[in-house]
């Protein structure tokens, strides 16, 4: 029998840090008001949760390796049990994918250390 993917910590919602991060990655994306718009409505959006196997497939993003440091000390919180922020995602017909608009580094931390632990996060488009 497969052994259950183990559980993540959780903040209850995205620390306030992560939405400038956000618009400052879809302002490379998108004109500066729809990159706007879309973190007002990643910041009313409920959290809702995916695996990250099937997040990474959506993105069609490369998984960054241990040696990446912002991916290392995403896995020292997770070993830790560190409460980690929900990541945001934007669906985006115009790419074809989902826009990882924050939470790059602790998807890809995540991943690594169980391909089927469900991410929280929250996702508009």
């Amino acid at each position: 029998m497969a052994k259950a993917p183990p559980e993540i910590a959780w903040l209850p919602k995205p620390e306030d840090k992560n939405y400038p991060a956000a618009f400052s990655y879809l302002s490379l994306l998108y004109p500066e008001k729809e990159a706007a718009s879309l973190v007002a409505k990643l910041r009313k959006a409920k959290i809702s949760e995916f695996k990250a196997k099937d997040i990474f497939r959506a993105s069609q993003l490369s998984l960054l390796g241990v040696s990446n440091s912002h991916v290392k000390k995403d896995q020292k919180k997770i070993r830790k049990g560190v409460h980690l922020s929900p990541i945001l995602l934007v669906r985006s017909q115009q790419h074809g994918r989902v826009v990882i608009a924050d939470g790059y580094h602790r998807l890809c931390a995540i991943y690594q250390h169980h391909e089927d632990i469900s991410i929280q996060c929250k996702i508009v488009g």
